[in-house]
């Protein structure tokens, strides 16, 4: 069978709708006059490369779930093979706390320093934030996977991102060819994707029902690692993760975690040091469980005046981040 024409014919045929039989009558007549190097030259006239699996460079963590896609189309410069790396998906909840972007964006960026390919589905929330975790490190590359045609940026909010990623050598890639919008199934199909691609997926946070949980339970199927962050327990978005952890998925406290859950020796290095004085002082005071610049001065006995400085200066050595007024590292 065509794999190139089975794909390029979800563009016009909508297999979610369509009785089996007929959808087969179809695709036969469209496969029959199909031009494969026409509309090949025409994905490469527009960035966008075609992967089949039966191409060797297919990722073979891909080719052996359960109901694998009979290809990819990819956006951006990044060579194939950046699917078969050590991949680890990072997911979660799109309507996030700051606490769950906190967590993703350094989960993130501390895999990518460790060797770490991150890939998610470019979605708000988690998905964008792990994106953007891996992009902070220099020569970071990531994978997004979309659940539209490929020549599509969903959600729209995320296009900058998305141009992001192809300029940081990374890969957005879809089994839709271009022309197929976005659809609620397609979401969860997209999921097995992320899912197959990675040694490991990491729920950060989740409703008791969610496309995470979906993507976690994809991962499962395929005997692959399920790691979780543990949540506060009076927070909805926590009750997805937490069910995990019960459910015996390894809880995730830092990258190392991660790691070693996916047989990669940890590459712990001793933390950056602090700037002398105040900025020292308030990092304590943060890793004591202060939050807030108010909370920090009290613990300090630091002037108002003086916590300010002293945490502008840790956000921009990177030691701190803060977000609506709470600091963390």
């Amino acid at each position: 069978m065509n794999e190139l024409a089975l794909a390029a014919f979800a563009a016009a045929n909508d297999c979610h709708a369509a009785e089996h039989e007929a959808r087969t009558q179809r695709f036969e007549r469209f496969e029959a006059s199909f031009d494969a190097d026409s509309y090949l030259a025409t994905l490469h006239a527009r960035g966008l490369r075609w992967l089949a699996r039966s191409d060797p460079r297919f990722p073979q963590r891909l080719r052996a779930i359960h109901d694998p896609p009979p290809g990819l189309f990819l956006r951006g410069a990044g060579e194939p093979e950046l699917l078969a790396q050590t991949n680890v998906a990072i997911v979660g909840a799109r309507s996030c706390t700051d606490y769950g972007a906190h967590v993703a964006r350094r989960l993130a960026c501390e895999l990518t320093a460790a060797g770490v390919v991150v890939v998610s589905g470019l979605a708000r929330g988690i998905d964008g934030y792990a994106h953007r975790g891996a992009l902070d490190v220099r020569g970071g590359e990531t994978v997004a996977v979309l659940g539209c045609g490929i020549d599509r940026d969903y959600p729209r909010a995320h296009a900058g991102l998305a141009a992001q990623i192809v300029a940081g050598g990374g890969l957005i890639v879809s089994e839709y060819p271009p022309g197929v919008a976005p659809a609620p199934w397609r979401f969860p199909a997209r999921n097995r994707i992320v899912a197959g691609l990675a040694l490991a997926t990491v729920v950060v946070e989740a409703r008791e029902r969610s496309g995470a949980l979906i993507t976690a339970d994809l991962a499962l199927e395929e005997g692959r690692e399920v790691l979780a962050v543990p949540g506060e327990i009076t927070c909805a978005l926590s009750d997805g993760t937490n069910a995990l952890l019960r459910l015996g998925a390894v809880p995730v406290t830092c990258a190392d975690d991660v790691l070693e859950a996916i047989g990669v020796e940890p590459t712990t290095k001793p933390e950056d040091e602090p700037p002398p004085g105040a900025p020292r002082s308030v990092l304590s005071a943060i890793d004591g469980g202060a939050q807030t610049a108010d909370d920090i001065a009290r613990a300090t006995g630091m002037a108002a005046d003086a916590v300010a400085a002293a945490l502008t200066e840790l956000e921009l050595a990177a030691l701190v981040r803060g977000s609506a007024g709470i600091y963390r590292r």
